[in-house]
């Protein structure tokens, strides 16, 4: 299963920064002495005209620059730097890849089913402003360009490609939700907690909002829900999944209580629903905060245990 990374870009962050730059490195270390199956390779960097299938070119310029007005700056929650700018590009990067690689839209690939982003999920991201330690909309970047090229390799087709966003981030994808509103193409799935960031919340194709302190049980029967209804609402060709390992009950940010057997159902869940339909899915980690960050990338690791048995099933099937 390949995956793609670009933690070897990292951004330099104040002392005490609450943002847990380094689990992406552990991760990948992870990853490489435990599931070698999974295939890991650097991400390349979204172009601007990538970006602005999405983003506004006077942004992605700013961003490029480091010209954005101090108040938005802040709203991203990172200092500017060439660093933070180049990381957000190849962050984008990842998802595409991801994206392309489980559609098999690259010159001559076949459809691989699954692949993964091991950072990215960064859903507070608009148009012209990011938020919340989200640059660039990753998510939205791989739907808009993996619609533009399965478009050119069907030319045929009545309709653009469906993207399903199945964002199982603590909280929720007000940017992406922004993005694709009004937009029948693109189905947002939005399962986070009710009185969590972002405080002002935007109107996602589907959104389940759930209480402080929600249990495995009562989590996965939302979640169970969630699905039945996107699949009576869409036909996705594609699934992005942004599988956050902030509902953890050891989260600093989430306030959901889920154990890791909780979170392995939950991914469990998704990719089996992708499976039984035949969806290519790409996944990326979007956020995770424990205050033991060795719990975080416990949970990430167990969602790649999970992805890599339904990408051996992908593999079996032809």
């Amino acid at each position: 299963m390949q995956a793609f990374y670009a933690d070897h870009f990292v951004l330099p962050l104040p002392v005490g920064h609450r943002f847990p730059m380094p689990k992406y490195r552990l991760l990948r270390e992870r990853l490489v002495g435990e599931l070698p199956g999974v295939r890991l390779g650097p991400a390349p960097a979204a172009s601007d005209g990538e970006l602005a299938l999405v983003h506004t070119p006077a942004y992605i310029e700013a961003i490029a620059l480091g010209t954005l007005p101090a108040p938005a700056q802040r709203e991203i929650g990172f200092p500017w730097s060439l660093a933070m700018a180049e990381r957000a590009r190849r962050s984008a990067g990842a998802t595409v890849m991801a994206a392309r690689t489980a559609l098999g839209l690259a010159p001559g690939a076949r459809p691989e089913g699954i692949a993964a982003n091991l950072a990215g999920g960064t859903h507070h991201a608009y148009a012209g402003k990011g938020g919340g330690f989200c640059v660039f909309n990753d998510s939205a970047v791989a739907a808009r360009l993996m619609q533009a090229e399965w478009a050119r390799q069907h030319r045929q087709a009545r309709r653009p490609l469906q993207v399903a966003v199945v964002d199982l981030d603590v909280h929720q994808g007000n940017g992406t939700a922004s993005i694709f509103a009004g937009d029948a193409s693109v189905f947002t799935l939005s399962l986070h907690g009710e009185k969590n960031f972002p405080f002002r919340k935007e109107a996602s194709d589907l959104d389940v909002e759930l209480p402080d302190g929600c249990l495995d049980a009562p989590y996965l029967q939302a979640l169970e829900h969630a699905l039945d209804e996107l699949d009576r609402r869409f036909e996705p060709g594609l699934v992005l999944f942004l599988a956050g390992a902030d509902p953890y009950e050891g989260d600093r940010l989430g306030r959901l209580s889920l154990s890791f057997d909780g979170l392995e159902a939950r991914d469990r869940r998704v990719f089996d629903w992708a499976w039984q339909r035949r969806i290519p899915l790409a996944f990326s980690m979007a956020g995770g905060y424990g205050v033991n960050i060795d719990d975080t990338v416990q949970v990430q690791v167990n969602t790649y245990r999970v992805a890599l048995e339904y990408w051996r099933r992908w593999q079996s099937a032809g």
